[in-house]
């Protein structure tokens, strides 16, 4: 697998994250809802990287930079077929450490509560994250949970 940095501009790209965007509407209320559509990931504090196991997209995510030493982990997906093999732990190595080289010292992300969104928690506290308040722009929600560690 190759993880790299991705200008958003293929159509493989937009298909992967329209579905994730779908899927997470079809999951959570519309007033707890965060995820990034194409143009917001095309944001300058935001970088993008994608997955790719040879020429198929596998999965993706993102930092999105909050201030000088606090970046928010957003976008990540595995593509359903490849859920539970590895892909997502590859990927947050790949950020955690990509996080850690342009020297942000926290890195935070905002993941559902309910039950779907289990296995990402617990690959999420694998990694060092602990629950923590709502950060940034961030309201209580009790379809939300809020998780951070220090890099």
């Amino acid at each position: 697998m190759n993880i790299a940095r991705d200008d958003l501009s293929g159509p493989d790209i937009a298909a992967f994250l329209d579905e994730h965007v779908q899927e997470m509407r079809s999951i959570s209320p519309p007033e707890s809802k965060h995820a990034l559509d194409l143009d917001a990931l095309r944001r300058p504090e935001v970088a993008f990287w994608a997955v790719r196991d040879g020429d198929r997209l596998v999965g993706c995510g993102a930092l999105k930079r909050l201030d000088a030493h606090h970046a928010e982990l957003k976008s990540m997906r595995t593509a359903p077929a490849r859920q539970r093999s590895g892909v997502a732990s590859l990927l947050l190595t790949h950020l955690v450490a990509e996080a850690r080289s342009v020297g942000f010292g926290r890195l935070s992300l905002e993941t559902g509560a309910a039950d779907f969104f289990r296995p990402a928690r617990r690959l999420y506290e694998k990694f060092g994250f602990v629950p923590c308040e709502p950060f940034a722009d961030y309201r209580p929600d009790p379809n939300s949970a809020f998780m951070t560690r220090e890099l």
